[in-house]
């Protein structure tokens, strides 16, 4: 009988500590998002600031990116085998410990590793999740799970106008000092209101399987990410994603051998996991296409004729309107998987986030039209967003649910890679030279803006082939015993 059975009659708290409990992890998990794009306004200034070269200082923010795919599942294993409270807790430390090392850089190497260890905080929003299905009562656990997944876009959307007016208006390292305090101020919140979950997997940690699985993931990654500065057909990238193809084969072949791995991809085979994190990985691939794709309309210059010329701020000002509505969208999404289903909720995040692309290629000659097109799409990923870890905790036994949640954050953050090197390929090849700087090309912003609303369409049609089963409900004993019965 596994640990499992540790949720038959556990006590779910009252619901007012419900409300603080939601409340305080949905801001650790926007914190965290948050930390991956306050840097963005800083990119251009950061060989100055840091006394280095571009190529250098690109490695602040691709440092962020490979930390986090390999923290991410390595988190949500600890969480299932030593408690996720515990993990939360110390997920917050290199955020604190991150932030400082960035806020006294003074060169880039520093700084590199202050980056590396805010990345290891993304781990907070699956490890959340997992804990809320552990904790909260079942009629606030689908509005709780959803907006959590989506605090992920929410911080995003957020942090680029609060870094912009920062990065404008005062020091840079105030940022990173800013960030320190909001982070120590989560942890404390975590240790107050969050309570421990009872559910624990047993065995040991699968630390061959953890260095295997980071070792590939770097190599891919890395590839994926630098394609465009190396070459695509040069022999660093092509090694590395040689090296990573051989390396994800042997990680596949222990995890299946050994009895305890650090993801059960047996588990992950099933179609139901399968397919639901194949479509996070399609879903963070249209999502991200916008986020790299409006910025530089809006602030590319009105002498091209089709640039919007915004300053810094005022481009983080227009955007940020689109996280609110991920805020507004994902109760509604909940209610909607409680009606229908986390599987037509996820359709229709597909589907709606194609509607915004639609619209974005007929709006993008105004500001306005570009923030009203950022809102559908941030409408359509907030559904999507909140009805993943649904179709995934429906999937997987409950001792598995923060390893499985990490695996699904980890997806959608491969798709986001993906989607920064596509984009980026067809924006650098589609563009001309403006006053000494390459800007891409009206054409090159209709096709990345096409590409999205097609990506998108995928996503919808992947998750319409997500086999489901009837949820059994926590609230009767016969479902209990159903429950027991599946776990012994």
């Amino acid at each position: 009988m596994t640990c499992d059975l540790l949720e038959v009659g556990v006590d779910k708290p009252e619901s007012a500590r419900a409300g603080g409990i939601v409340g305080v992890l949905a801001f650790a998990g926007i914190t965290a998002a948050i930390m991956q794009t306050v840097v963005i306004p800083l990119i251009a200034q950061f060989p100055q600031l840091l006394h280095t070269t571009a190529s250098n200082a690109s490695w602040v923010v691709t440092s962020t990116l490979l930390v986090a795919a390999v923290a991410t599942p390595v988190a949500g294993r600890l969480g299932d085998l030593y408690g996720k409270r515990r993990v939360l807790l110390l997920s917050t430390v290199p955020l604190i410990a991150g932030s400082v090392v960035c806020a006294v850089s003074s060169s880039v190497l520093p700084m590199i590793v202050g980056r590396g260890l805010q990345g290891m905080g993304v781990g907070i929003v699956p490890i959340g999740i997992s804990l809320m299905r552990d904790v909260l009562p079942a009629e606030r656990l689908g509005a709780a799970v959803a907006l959590l997944s989506a605090s992920l876009g929410i911080g995003a959307a957020f942090g680029l106008p609060v870094s912009s007016a920062v990065a404008e208006y005062s020091n840079w390292r105030v940022l990173f000092w800013a960030s320190a305090v909001l982070c120590a101020l989560i942890a404390v919140a975590i240790w107050v209101v969050v309570p421990d979950s009872p559910i624990k997997a047993s065995g040991s940690f699968d630390i061959v399987g953890a260095l295997g699985l980071g070792a590939g993931l770097v190599c891919l990654l890395l590839a994926v990410s630098k394609g465009a500065a190396w070459g695509w057909g040069s022999g660093t990238i092509l090694a590395l994603f040689a090296a990573a193809i051989v390396l994800l084969l042997v990680w596949g072949w222990w995890e299946l051998r050994i009895a305890d791995p650090l993801v059960d991809l047996r588990v992950t085979a099933q179609p139901p996991v399968l397919l639901t994190n194949a479509a996070s990985l399609v879903v963070g691939v249209a999502m991200y296409a916008a986020m790299l794709t409006v910025p530089q309309l809006l602030q590319a210059p009105t002498v091209t004729g089709y640039g919007l010329g915004q300053s810094m701020m005022a481009m983080g000002l227009w955007m940020a309107p689109s996280g609110l509505m991920m805020m507004v969208i994902s109760p509604m999404g909940a209610r909607l998987s409680a009606v229908r289903g986390p599987k037509v909720t996820l359709i229709a995040g597909g589907l709606v986030i194609a509607l915004g692309y639609g619209a974005s290629t007929v709006l993008m000659g105004s500001t306005w039209g570009l923030l009203i097109s950022l809102c559908i799409i941030n409408s359509g990923v907030g559904l999507a967003y909140g009805a993943m870890p649904a179709l995934i905790m429906a999937a997987v036994p409950l001792s598995e649910t923060a390893s499985a949640n990490s695996f699904n954050t980890l997806m959608r953050s491969v798709g986001t890679s993906f989607s920064a090197a596509v984009i980026g390929v067809v924006l650098a090849q589609m563009s001309m030279t403006v006053g000494g700087h390459s800007i891409p090309t009206e054409d090159g912003f209709r096709t990345s803006l096409f590409l999205g609303c097609g990506v998108a369409l995928v996503a919808a049609a992947v998750a319409a082939t997500i086999p489901v089963r009837r949820a059994v409900s926590a609230g009767s004993s016969e479902d209990a015993e159903k429950l027991v019965a599946e776990h012994v």
